[in-house]
């Protein structure tokens, strides 16, 4: 009989059984009381926490088996003084372990896929009086569309949700990969550049919770954020009458004339495209502060303070090439390049004028 050999035969089982029953229920319970989430703040989230706790349960029995089982054969199967030429004696194995091994971790998974499909099919289950929303991502923000049936969409930089409504987001990129998450829903999915990715969600706690990209972006990665708002409904259909009222003072029909039809074209409103942007620019107000505007964003440099005293051509190169003076204190790379394609002539000249305007004050 080799050493090895009477080496296991003269270990107890028992207690290393005991070590793995005491060690995994400390563990479950230690995983199951930590907090490893925000508050829930939508109907997806509970069941997606239940979920997580199911996977606790089941991986920390395998974790503390296989540790006990390295940790065991280490220390007595460690080689001793005068075996340092030898070999170990052949193994021919056994095949009845080998199932159980193979069976047990396979009987897992299958229970655990089983639940995931059963959890991912009910939540995004098709719910009646949904709301669409539209995400869009861009080297590095969020801005979001509502559409209105017969009429112009409200876009936001923050996210407006009514509290116990539906919504289904339709999420896209317009540069590279970003990922919608907001980590109170549980939920999240990634914005990909030429397709349009979907996820529902039903809020159902007020408040305020962070939207963050979970995809590695580029430089600015990090502070790609946004903010969601859960209000009531009530509030909600405020807050979108008041986006769908004219701006202030504001005559639609006043501009500049057009010689085909001999009617005027609408003003461009250039406070609406920093704070909203134009539909295929992200809003300048996402990353910047301007109190005229009413932005908040620290993405960016204060606009207030960096363009006081600043002429109309330091204000359009900024816009178009953000790269050639960055502000103390920012880093470059993080602001997109592109505004020169994604403003017309008309809004780029418009949106100078205004920030010129707004920052002498």
């Amino acid at each position: 009989m080799s050493e090895e050999t009477r080496r296991l035969e003269r270990t107890p089982i028992l207690p290393l059984v005991v070590i793995g029953v005491l060690a995994s229920a400390i563990g479950i319970a230690i995983g199951l009381v930590i907090d490893w989430f925000p508050t829930d703040a939508s109907i997806q989230a509970k069941p997606i926490d239940n979920l997580y706790d199911l996977m606790i349960i089941l991986s920390v029995p395998v974790f503390v088996v296989v540790t006990i089982i390295v940790l065991f054969s280490a220390w007595k199967f460690r080689m001793r003084p005068g075996e340092e030429q030898l070999d170990g004696p052949p193994i021919h194995g056994n095949t009845k372990l080998e199932v159980v091994w193979t069976a047990i971790p396979a009987l897992v998974l299958v229970v655990l896929c089983s639940y995931t499909y059963v959890v991912l099919t009910d939540i995004e289950e098709a719910q009646a009086n949904e709301m669409r929303i539209n995400v869009t991502g861009q080297q590095f923000a969020w801005s979001y569309e509502y559409p209105q049936a017969g009429g112009k969409p409200v876009r936001s930089t923050t996210l407006y949700l009514p509290k116990d409504r539906p919504v289904r987001f339709y999420v896209k990129a317009l540069d590279v990969l970003h990922d919608f998450w907001v980590p109170a829903f549980r939920m999240k999915v990634d914005a990909v550049p030429g397709i349009t990715t979907r996820y529902r969600v039903t809020p159902t706690r007020l408040g305020t919770y962070p939207v963050v990209c979970a995809e590695l972006c580029g430089l600015g990665h990090a502070v790609m954020r946004s903010t969601a708002k859960v209000v009531t409904p009530a509030d909600f259909d405020s807050w979108l009458a008041e986006q769908q009222a004219p701006a202030g003072g504001a005559d639609t029909g006043a501009g500049a004339s057009d010689g085909d039809k001999g009617t005027k074209a609408p003003e461009i409103d250039a406070k609406t495209i920093f704070a909203e942007g134009n539909g295929t620019s992200i809003a300048c107000g996402a990353c910047h502060t301007l109190a005229d505007a009413g932005t908040s964003s620290q993405t960016g440099p204060e606009l207030d303070k960096v363009l006081k005293g600043k002429d109309a051509d330091f204000i359009k190169t900024s816009i178009t090439d953000p790269e050639a003076e960055i502000a103390e204190g920012f880093q470059g790379g993080i602001m997109p390049k592109n505004y020169a394609d994604t403003l017309s002539p008309e809004e780029l000249d418009a949106l100078v004028k205004y920030l010129g305007e707004v920052a002498a004050k």
